[in-house]
């Protein structure tokens, strides 16, 4: 684990800058590394993909833990660095305890994944371990979320009212809440102060653990469902049946009807329903979806 002085030190030898475009926040707190490690439930045979190594703090542990690594960071002079300081390490070679390592330099949301996946696992089997730029929290859980061949376990570093919005319960759900819901089971490990990081950040964080990821259902019925759900909170401060009538150009009464039948209240707001709710939804409304 790197002291705060001694990333400022790295930092200054090799004529690198803390970038804020890239939401660069290096932990420094062992017992947080220890709980993400934990939590990962990680073993010899399983393929660690971590976005946003910065200066390779987690990714040493990962190395640790699992039989591969492969971790992605857009910043090159960062991804030099930990190739650098992990020779022969990061051109792939073996490791301690027969693990691997690669260090990828690019950009998450634009790379091909499952290329990755591919090259990098036998069983297409890998699990999402990383301190994430807070900035593209939301993207990269929906990338992987939704990709075709989606990871085992997700162990993010993110804000901490982000992880409270996803870990949300009916009554307090959003549109967040449930695209992270529809695929796996969340929920928050711990919480994370903010003198945790170097910077500091200016929000609080929390180790957020996605498990039991799945797709039980077609890429159409998804699509129909996430169009429903977005018509929903169209408007937060109005009734569904007001937004769902006039999203899906349904007659009021029609709407009412389709409500009572799924045993909705026809004044419920769209944060007060559950995930089973929405999906008796879809099965009212979907000839109008």
């Amino acid at each position: 684990m790197l002291s705060e002085a001694e990333i400022k030190k790295i930092l200054k030898e090799k004529d690198l800058k803390v970038l804020k475009s890239l939401g660069q926040n290096f932990l420094v707190d062992e017992k947080i590394l220890a709980e993400i490690i934990q939590a990962s439930e990680l073993n010899k045979n399983d393929l660690a993909l971590e976005v946003g190594p910065g200066l390779g703090t987690l990714t040493n542990e990962l190395v640790k833990k699992c039989g591969t690594v492969v971790a992605i960071e857009k910043d090159k002079k960062m991804a030099e660095l930990i190739k650098e300081k992990n020779k022969p390490k990061a051109a792939f070679a073996k490791v301690a305890r027969g693990s691997f390592l690669k260090i990828i330099n690019g950009d998450i949301l634009k790379i091909n994944l499952n290329e990755i996946i591919h090259k990098y696992s036998e069983n297409k089997k890998y699990k999402l371990v990383s301190n994430i730029p807070y900035y593209i929290t939301s993207p990269v859980i929906k990338l992987f979320l939704e990709n075709s061949i989606q990871p085992e376990l997700i162990i993010l570093l993110v804000q901490k009212e982000v992880a409270e919005r996803i870990c949300a319960k009916p009554g307090k759900l959003s549109v967040l809440a449930l695209s992270v819901q529809i695929y796996g089971k969340p929920e928050i490990i711990n919480y994370v102060d903010k003198s945790s990081f170097y910077p500091k950040p200016k929000v609080d964080s929390a180790i957020l653990k996605i498990k039991n990821i799945k797709k039980e259902f077609s890429d159409g019925y998804y699509k129909k469902l996430f169009k429903i759900i977005k018509i929903g909170f169209s408007s937060k401060r109005k009734k569904l049946i007001n937004n769902l009538s006039v999203g899906l150009h349904v007659d009021k009464k029609e709407s009412e009807s389709i409500l009572q039948k799924a045993e909705i209240n026809l004044n419920a707001r769209a944060q007060e329903l559950s995930l089973e709710e929405w999906k008796k939804l879809i099965q009212k409304f979907d000839k109008y979806i």
